[in-house]
């Protein structure tokens, strides 16, 4: 080790910045600005550094390595040979975001990008069987050089599923429930096929753009599943005895209690894939079988936070944008789970998240981190709820509130007295559509005279597929599909509808992506004497028509004869009005 590296007491290395600045990278000024930075962000030094322009990512990388004790080598300077190469799986290397450089005298040494992660290391011992050397090189030169040894290569996942049933212990269906002995899981979820099939399976996952992963025990089958686009397919089925260990290796992955499995848990895994970071929240259950584990998975790539990709028709994204800069009032989005109202409501939070506003969320749980915006997760188990957390937000000065869901009155009740007092209120209610939301704050127990001082906008959402455009071809709907459309033959004559015919870039669904469709129903003066007369949904959603109004039906149609969706799609989604 080099005599001039500057050290702590106690043989520790001094901070990132310190190093920096003994080696005359960086001024005292810079670095206090950073800091400060640091404070509000809470991003990494090195990062807010590199952003502010102070100092290059490969003199960061360097001081990293100087603190963690790893040399920088430069990867652009090395030709690495094929043996080598093939001591890393592909899916191990873009996960971790690793390179094996050289194997001299049984020791493997490997790039990483995040010289202060301890785990990587320990992982590649456990996943590899190999002495480990690690060195530090540049994250775009790592990605760069992943591409180029492995290209489109991978494993395939019955290849590993039989190398699990060769090379590792089981646990039989009928033993589960008895072990308990954390030394015993720790050995079945640090078992490197089992790692490399976990791996495996969240890298296709992100491939495929899934948003979910099912793994399911039933009483002689354990399955693997992938929600992708809405709907769920099936992948693979593990032998069922090896339940224990992937459910357990999920358990290590997320910090939940291995040894619990006689009650929920909630978890979270922080990966990141390829240069894409990704938020996977875990949830077990138990079941009569053992347990049922979902994985959410939060990719940003996948999920746009932007208004102008949500689907919205110009006109209403115009008038969106109009009345999500209004001072106070009430914005709700509603749908059932999975509609994509909370994404329409971040893209709202992110169109107007500007210096000159305090915004502030309360969610359950927080889905994704948005830079300059406060996040409060909901904690139900220390009775921390909407309305305990809505109720102290308001004394934190905010601008902006989001409240993730209006379950109850009280909820309800705080966010109407919010809006009154000068506050922008966004929140979502569940209700089949958006004249709906009138009746259901209504029997919530909201006066009337209320919903229309303080309810400005009301946005009901669906998720349809969109159509592969790589195999999309013109085709003519049967009869049924017509008469729900309640189509006549002339009409149904004059429009052109597609599908798709699948396609292995839709992997033969037909379909790839998804768009929204919406009702969009803004509170006018005409509709506010209905509403203070409790008028029925019916009444509201007639009157609202012959002011532009669309249901979701009516708008499906629209995109479908654009050749957007399929009218199966739209049927699916949405229901028909008399």
């Amino acid at each position: 080790m080099s005599a001039d590296i500057p050290r702590e007491k106690k043989g520790k290395y001094k901070s990132l910045g310190k190093i920096l600045l003994a080696k005359g990278l960086l001024t005292e000024s810079q670095l206090e600005q950073a800091l400060e930075e640091q404070k509000y962000t809470g991003s990494l030094l090195g990062r807010i550094l590199i952003k502010l322009g102070f100092i290059s990512e490969e003199r960061v990388l360097k001081a990293l390595g100087i603190q963690s004790g790893m040399e920088f080598v430069s990867l652009k300077n090395i030709k690495i040979p094929k043996a080598v190469i093939q001591k890393v799986p592909p899916s191990i290397a873009k996960i971790y975001k690793i390179l094996p450089v050289r194997f001299e005298n049984s020791i493997l040494t490997i790039a990483i990008c995040d010289p202060l992660n301890v785990n990587i290391p320990d992982d590649l011992r456990f996943m590899l069987g190999t002495s480990l050397k690690c060195v530090t090189a540049n994250e775009d030169d790592i990605l760069a050089a992943i591409s180029e040894y492995y290209g489109q290569s991978g494993e395939s996942i019955s290849e590993l599923l039989d190398e699990i049933e060769n090379k590792m212990p089981s646990v039989d269906t009928e033993e589960e429930e008895s072990v308990t002995d954390m030394v015993v899981l720790q050995e079945l979820a640090s078992q490197p096929p089992v790692v490399k099939l976990l791996n495996l399976i969240l890298l296709q996952a992100i491939k495929d753009r899934a948003s979910d992963i099912h793994f399911e025990p039933f009483e002689k089958k354990y399955m693997i599943r992938y929600r992708v686009d809405g709907i769920l397919y099936d992948i693979t089925h593990p032998p069922k005895n090896l339940a224990l260990a992937i459910s357990s290796r999920i358990k290590v992955m997320s910090n939940l209690d291995i040894a619990e499995r006689r009650l929920p848990q909630d978890g979270r895994i922080a990966i990141s894939v390829e240069g894409k970071n990704v938020d996977i929240r875990v949830s077990t259950l138990p079941t009569v079988f053992g347990e049922s584990v979902v994985m959410r998975i939060l990719d940003k790539d996948v999920v746009s936070l932007s208004l102008d990709e949500v689907g919205m028709p110009a006109p209403w994204l115009k008038q969106l944008r109009h009345t999500i800069t209004k001072p106070n009032g009430i914005i709700l989005g509603t749908g059932p789970t999975g509609c994509g109202k909370t994404t329409t409501l971040y893209a709202c939070l992110k169109e107007i998240n500007k210096i000159d506003y305090k915004i502030i969320t309360t969610e359950d749980p927080v889905e994704y981190d948005i830079a300059g915006i406060i996040q409060v997760p909901i904690r139900p188990k220390i009775n921390l709820n909407f309305a305990t957390c809505l109720r102290h937000i308001l004394r934190q000065d905010p601008d902006i509130i989001m409240v993730g869901e209006i379950r109850d009155a009280e909820t309800l009740q705080i966010a109407i007295q919010a809006s009154l007092t000068g506050h922008l209120v966004f929140s979502s209610l569940h209700t089949n559509d958006a004249p709906g939301a009138i009746t259901r704050l209504l029997n919530m127990g909201a006066e009337p005279f209320l919903i229309t001082s303080t309810v400005e906008l009301i946005i009901a959402q669906r998720l349809v597929r969109v159509i592969c455009q790589n195999c999309k071809e013109k085709y003519k709907p049967d009869l049924k599909m017509i008469e729900e459309f309640s189509l006549t033959d002339d009409q149904a004559e004059n429009m052109e509808f597609y599908k798709g015919k699948g396609c292995k870039a839709c992997n033969k669904s037909g379909y790839k992506g998804r768009t929204g469709i919406f009702e969009f129903l803004q509170i006018t003066e005409s509709l506010k004497p209905l509403i203070i007369e409790r008028a029925q949904t019916s009444a509201i959603r007639e009157a609202a028509r012959k002011e532009g109004f669309r249901t979701l039906r009516e708008e499906g149609i629209r995109i479908a004869e654009q050749g957007l969706t399929t009218i199966e799609e739209v049927v699916r989604e949405s229901q028909h009005y008399i």
